[in-house]
């Protein structure tokens, strides 16, 4: 584990101090701030990864469209 400096304002340090108050698991302000932090950076590579996929979805959408009617005509066949 690393320390950092970081600054932070006193409504949202205000706001983790309530937090922790009514808290029965969450015991410091540096572990809200680290599950906060792992939370945040979880949801932005999932962002990304979602994003990338709209992005294949996108340039490939006339190619995938084809061969979703293939597949259904395919299906229809007696």
């Amino acid at each position: 584990m690393k320390t950092i400096a970081i600054t932070i304002d006193e409504g949202t340090l205000r706001s983790v101090d309530e937090l922790i108050a009514r808290s029965e698991h969450l015991r410091n302000r540096s572990a809200v701030v680290r599950t906060a932090l792992r939370e945040f950076a979880e949801r932005e590579r999932r962002r990304q990864a979602e994003e990338r996929d709209r992005a294949v979805f996108r340039k490939h959408r006339g190619r995938l469209s084809r061969q979703a009617r293939a597949l259904i005509a395919e299906q229809a066949r007696p």
